[in-house]
């Protein structure tokens, strides 16, 4: 059997590109496919996770499209992926090789700007790799049309049977020309994709070089049960602190944001991988990790698929999948192309029965041992402890939320001084207003170049710190909803149950609502002076 790429009918203009990656020889999946794919074939492919499935389809999508002519708006190769981590990771394999072919490769999915997605398209691409929703959009927006697409890859169409992507991946399979060659690559068939398989792959080959459940001979599992919550939470820490990668996997978003702080504020430098996050948080984190600046990346399943980062030692299930095929992927972070990995996980007494069946289900045997933070198993499976790290007051403390922007109206619905608008300086602008917020016409007007449009007695306007019934605070230039003191630039008054600056949304949510009735004159007949509101 051949063992190198040259001889499996790679075009010897690739294999440079391969050298310099360090990839000498094939995988099973990529020796078994290559032949066939690379004549022109349609090809089923299952393996499992780490088996090398991106470059048995990244060589051949880049040598069939070598010299072609590049379109605006009509790539010539499309590869479908159920997320964007997954999208980006597989860019990263293609874009070597797609550069020393002449090719270039963009990205399209959602959770950033679409602007310099529809730039690159429009300027020409050979190669698009995509998620199904934003591709969608594109393609209503008329951005692209698949019309003239040669060769589609679905990789990892399980996973998006499983996200409830069907549909629209195959509204898009539809969209390619019927005659071009397709490549599907999945771990398993079930949950719709064998449907896909009779309706659009055209007589392929199949090859199957494990199925989902293989055992990966390099990866070992351990099942640690616990006695308690705070027991969990002592052995986890023992198991992230040592020198090499590690991922812990929890199930909800905001469990993995918390965890990674705890860790990072104990000394163990971490961060989170989950939905929450901007796609910039994700590639920054991942980065992060993947150079080593973090040991810890604490992450959601949204991790479990196409996140590849070499040397992972450690894959710890600090809360436990709900099914087999879950477990499988997050484990399949580790022992990846022939490394070696240990898989952990946590029980705690009321889930031994379901991680039982669990393991069953995914055909994996491991005794379950009783231990703590100090039992020898746990100290062997840390190995050397990495030195703590004095985290920074930023990593330790929560961001604050940053404050929405300046309304082009004026300022916050409830209350905070904002700027002047419209070149308003000095005085205020506003419609209603008076000194204790009450009268509807009662101060200088709008003041634009430094004079009033019209003049009227002092005290008109929605001053600095009016709330939605404003706070006598005031003098700026805000605009609180009604009213509020506005005599030019007074002193800033601060609550004195928050020492927060009067009007600032803190006061909005205690003065204003603890003392209603000095608060609320807007609605009053003639107080200082001002007119009924005939509301």
């Amino acid at each position: 059997m051949p063992t190198t790429f040259g001889a499996l009918g790679v075009p010897s203009s690739l294999l440079p590109a391969l050298d310099a990656a360090g990839i000498t020889e094939p995988f099973p999946i990529q020796t078994a496919t290559l032949p066939d794919s690379l004549a022109g074939r349609d090809v089923l492919g299952r393996g499992r996770t780490g088996s090398g499935k991106t470059l048995a389809f990244a060589l051949p999508l880049v040598a069939r499209l070598a010299g072609g002519q590049r379109r605006s708006g009509r790539p010539r190769g499309l590869v479908l992926a159920p997320t964007r981590e997954l999208a980006t990771q597989i860019a990263a394999v293609v874009q070597p090789l797609a550069a020393a072919a002449g090719l270039t490769v963009t990205t399209v999915f959602g959770g950033v700007s679409q602007n310099p997605q529809v730039a690159a398209l429009r300027a020409g691409v050979d190669i698009l790799v995509a998620c199904p929703g934003r591709l969608e959009d594109l393609m209503k927006q008329r951005a692209l049309t698949l019309d003239a697409i040669e060769i589609t890859v679905l990789d990892e169409a399980d996973h998006m049977a499983d996200m409830g992507f069907l549909p629209g991946v195959t509204r898009l399979l539809a969209a390619t020309p019927a005659g071009g060659q397709r490549l599907l690559f999945s771990a398993t068939l079930d949950n719709g994709v064998d449907k896909l398989v009779k309706r659009f792959l055209s007589s392929p080959v199949t090859h199957s070089v494990d199925d989902g459940t293989s055992a990966v001979e390099t990866m070992s599992h351990a099942v640690l049960e616990v006695a308690d919550a705070d027991g969990k939470r002592l052995v986890m820490e023992a198991l992230a602190s040592g020198t090499d990668r590690r991922i812990l996997f929890v199930r909800t978003k905001h469990v993995a944001k918390r965890l990674a702080k705890q860790l990072t504020a104990a000394g163990i430098p971490a961060a989170d991988l989950q939905g929450n996050l901007s796609q910039n948080a994700r590639e920054r984190n991942l980065a992060a990790f993947s150079t080593g600046a973090i040991r810890v990346l604490v992450a959601t399943d949204v991790a479990a698929r196409g996140v590849h980062v070499d040397d992972i030692a450690l894959v710890i299930h600090v809360d436990p999948p709900t099914e087999h095929k879950a477990y499988l992927h997050r484990s399949g972070r580790t022992a990846r192309a022939g490394a070696s990995g240990t898989v952990v996980t946590l029980v705690l007494p009321e889930q031994r029965r379901d991680v039982a069946q669990l393991l069953r289900a995914a055909g994996i045997a491991a005794t379950p041992v009783q231990v703590t933070a100090s039992s020898p198993t746990v100290t062997a499976l840390v190995g050397e402890v990495a030195p703590k790290v004095t985290p920074s007051a930023e990593a330790v403390q929560p961001a604050q939320q940053r404050p929405r922007a300046d309304r082009a109206s004026g300022g916050e619905r409830r209350g905070g001084a904002q700027p002047p608008r419209r070149g308003v300086r000095g005085a205020e602008s506003g419609e209603r207003g008076g000194s204790a917020g009450g009268g509807r016409r009662q101060g200088a007007g709008r003041v634009q170049g430094g004079e009033p449009r019209r003049a009227v007695s002092a005290g008109e306007g929605r001053g600095t710190g009016g709330g939605r019934r404003g706070a006598p605070t005031g003098g700026g230039t805000g605009n609180g909803r009604r009213g509020g003191a506005s005599a030019g630039r007074a002193p800033v008054q601060y609550s004195t149950s928050t020492g927060a600056p009067a009007g600032s949304a803190w006061t909005a949510f205690s003065d204003r609502d603890s003392a209603p009735a000095e608060r609320r004159g807007s609605r009053r007949a003639g107080r200082d002076g001002g007119r009924p509101d005939p509301r």
